[in-house]
């Protein structure tokens, strides 16, 4: 059971235990009457006060997950660059090597050439 619910039991029994008590209090009806409206103003004023609440909780939430999402998508984008520029780096390796090897091949055909 969640806390938000336990407390709206709660809020209820207590209203629903003052309603009880005025009914069978030795009061005039006016009297009642008026305990019930005061006490319902008290019960809307703290429920407002609880959605108050909630909603600060709530934009607080969506801050912390927002900033965790931007610290996230930097790591992410940094790691992307590192892997990039690895590579780049990798593939002109390779390419100079596979110069290296065409450059051979053309010399050697060369001589192969000459010798005959």
């Amino acid at each position: 059971m969640t806390k938000s619910k336990i407390a709206l039991g709660a809020i209820v029994g207590a209203a629903a235990g003052f309603v009880a008590g005025l009914l069978t209090a030795p009061k005039s009806g006016k009297e009642t009457r008026e305990d019930l409206k005061s006490r319902a103003n008290e019960l809307k004023d703290q429920a407002s006060q609880k959605v108050g609440q909630a909603r600060d909780r709530a934009s607080d939430v969506v801050s912390d997950v927002k900033n965790r999402a931007q610290d996230v998508l930097g790591d992410v984008k940094g790691h992307a660059n590192e892997v990039a520029n690895d590579v780049k780096g990798r593939a002109n390796e390779v390419k100079g090597r596979a110069n290296n090897a065409a450059n051979s091949a053309v010399e050697n055909a060369k001589r192969d050439l000459n010798k005959k």
